[in-house]
């Protein structure tokens, strides 16, 4: 419900990570598609949330009433710990270095979800054109740096985003080359979930798999080159999708990728009954459309038994929005009342 006053009410959102914190101010009046102000601030370049948010207001002259921000990381209890960083936000802490009462701290899955509800046509890339159900549940999945997935519920006034932890489910795979990746991966880690395949990291576990196997090799991998304590996924990708010069084994991991990548995303929409649609967010579907609009992701989707009828009813998207964790979370701030 959207608490109106009958003023412009002004809100400032976040996303905020380990790499870097993103800050802008919405209003009711001009909307979440143009923001007053908005800045991008490198994170381990300040010592906690508020010396950025001073920094953000004494270089923007407006006056904020109510605050909300998404979290790389658990919320407890209006308390939240940036993964990787060292910081502590509280709530109340943040109310009043703003010098405001509403506060919201956030996951960030959550903050992202929030944005689907006010997404256009043109922020969406179309997997699965099918007609959602009105009101219908909404599941978003999400594979970036890890896996986040959330879902949305209609209460009769509009959408609730609530988070989920299902990326940190038993990694279920299907057939035997994929039963080989979960004996690899249960070899090194106690437990094997999904978001060990399905994001950044399980790009990047998936090609460790096939290279140390021996299942499939390429003398020229673009990966290869990449030095040990960097993030190999960007020259994974890039050697899958190069249409001169691809490289086989990132043409496999990438595929096996996709696969579970729908076979999670088909799971989601099963568990919340998503006949609203499945959204898939995160860093890395927009990366990869080619492949998700092929058979595999689809397949993988829809390969429930007898629940493959309802999949195929089930519309299916890629969130392009760069922006719509900061999105999201100035939708909540505006629609809901946080006690800080």
């Amino acid at each position: 419900m959207t608490h109106n006053t009958g003023k412009d009410i002004t809100v400032l959102a976040g996303d905020i990570g380990g790499t870097k914190t993103d800050l802008a101010v919405y209003s009711f009046r001009s909307g979440l598609r143009r923001p007053l102000a908005k800045e991008k601030f490198p994170s381990r370049e300040y010592s906690c949330l508020e010396a950025i948010i001073q920094k953000f207001l004494s270089e923007h002259d407006i006056h904020i009433d109510r605050a909300a921000f998404g979290v790389a990381g658990p919320v407890i209890s209006g308390r939240a710990k940036i993964t990787n960083l060292p910081w502590v936000m509280q709530e109340a802490a943040l109310a009043k270095t703003l010098g405001v009462q509403y506060v919201c701290l956030l996951n960030d899955i959550t903050a992202f979800a929030n944005a689907v509800a006010v997404l256009a046509e043109n922020d969406l890339h179309v997997i699965n054109k099918a007609s959602p159900e009105t009101g219908g549940t909404i599941a978003v999945v999400a594979p970036g740096t890890g896996l986040g997935e959330a879902f949305l519920v209609w209460d009769k006034t509009g959408y609730l985003a609530f988070a989920s932890e299902g990326g940190h489910a038993s990694f279920a795979p299907a057939g035997p080359e994929q039963i080989g990746l979960l004996e690899y991966l249960a070899n090194r880690f106690d437990h094997v979930s999904y978001e060990r395949v399905c994001s950044g990291m399980g790009l990047a576990n998936i090609y460790a798999y096939f290279k140390n196997t021996g299942i499939t090799g390429e003398p020229d991998c673009p990966a290869e080159q990449v030095p040990a304590r960097q993030n190999p996924v960007p020259e994974i990708i890039r050697g899958a999708l190069d249409k001169n010069r691809p490289c086989g084994l990132c043409q496999k991991t990438l595929e096996v990728f996709v696969s579970v990548l729908g076979a999670e995303a088909g799971n989601m929409a099963l568990k919340t009954m998503a006949t609203g649609g499945v959204y898939l967010g995160g860093g890395i579907p927009p990366r990869i459309l080619p492949l998700l609009e092929s058979g595999v992701f689809w397949d993988a989707f829809v390969h429930k038994g007898r629940m493959s009828e309802l999949m195929k009813k089930i519309p299916v998207y890629v969130i392009l929005h760069s922006e719509a964790a900061l999105v999201g979370a100035a939708r909540h701030a505006m629609t809901t009342r946080c006690t800080a």
